[in-house]
């Protein structure tokens, strides 16, 4: 995956708390769909209710001079999203919503842009203040996406993904895609809080993995709004291959093989890997959002 070296990255669609000190009482799981959906994630990356760290705590955490500054002063360019990680996050997330920008206009509706929250250990957030261990998640009371960087090396050495940063942009693409179900309504489907290989919960899973897929069809060919060049300029079959490589790593009877010893498709939340795979690679062979109906 490569960007323009000379493109301007936008650092306001990044929020970096990373360092800062939250404070917060005992963690407990927060209600409704916003703690639901974080319990889903919990449960896919292999922890339990106790280890979540969701609280009704939603207190601003005390942010260190070194926060944002690292966003705004070190991510200006391309050249710098093609040498730092969290730089290179940022041009994904600059990418990815240009890409919905430009097709939620072409639909003659108004896209509602959605910050990416980089935190460390713990971070307050409208679902409750959740902790690194819960993994990336989008959250629908606050419309963020939030990622602890640290969580890329996990995906490697914890769930087998070969990684790369294609690896990383399908994660991020991936939660944008439940900000785009937000917007459509459909995100709420999950709320019914049933498990299972044919669950709503599964099929708005399988549903971002598939917008994710659309996006990096149309990643080269998106421009950005102020320049008019697209912000990437070649995805290799390589890079392709890394994020199916990610999507398998992170489907439901992978985690559940790997950390119980067997599989148990009643209690799936995400998907199994060829299905998370098929509906991947599904958007990004077509590019076509009407494509990516799992409810059907």
């Amino acid at each position: 995956m490569q960007f323009d070296d000379d493109a301007n990255l936008d650092s306001s669609e990044v929020r970096d708390v990373r360092g800062s000190r939250v404070p917060g009482g005992k963690a407990t799981i927060g209600g409704g769909i916003v703690g639901f959906i974080a319990l889903l994630v919990g449960v896919l990356f292999g922890v339990g209710p106790d280890q979540l760290g969701l609280s009704s705590d939603e207190q601003e955490p005390t942010v260190s001079a070194s926060g944002q500054a690292q966003v705004q002063e070190g991510c200006r360019t391309g050249r710098d999203a093609n040498t730092r990680e969290d730089c290179r996050i940022l041009g994904v997330v600059n990418s990815v919503q240009d890409y919905w920008r430009a097709e939620f206009t072409r639909r003659g509706v108004r896209y509602g842009d959605a910050k990416t929250v980089f935190f460390s250990h713990r971070v307050p957030t409208a679902c409750g203040t959740a902790s690194s261990a819960v993994g990336p998640f989008y959250c629908p009371g606050d419309r963020q996406v939030y990622l602890d960087l640290g969580f890329f090396d996990e995906l490697r050495t914890k769930f087998g993904s070969t990684g790369g940063p294609f690896a990383q942009a399908y994660v991020v693409a991936h939660e944008y895609g439940h900000h785009v179900q937000n917007a459509m309504g459909t995100l709420a489907r999950a709320q019914d809080g049933r498990q299972g290989a044919d669950s709503n919960a599964v099929r708005v899973e399988l549903q971002a993995d598939c917008y994710a897929g659309v996006w990096a069809h149309h990643a080269t060919r998106t421009p950005d709004e102020k320049s008019g060049k697209p912000l990437i300029t070649q995805l290799t079959e390589q890079d392709i291959r890394d994020g199916l490589d990610a999507a398998a790593a992170v489907g439901d009877d992978r985690i559940q093989e790997k950390f119980q010893g067997r599989v148990t498709p009643e209690s799936w939340t995400h998907g199994s890997a060829a299905q998370r795979q098929q509906w991947f690679y599904n958007g990004f062979r077509t590019g076509d959002t009407a494509r990516c109906d799992t409810f059907r």
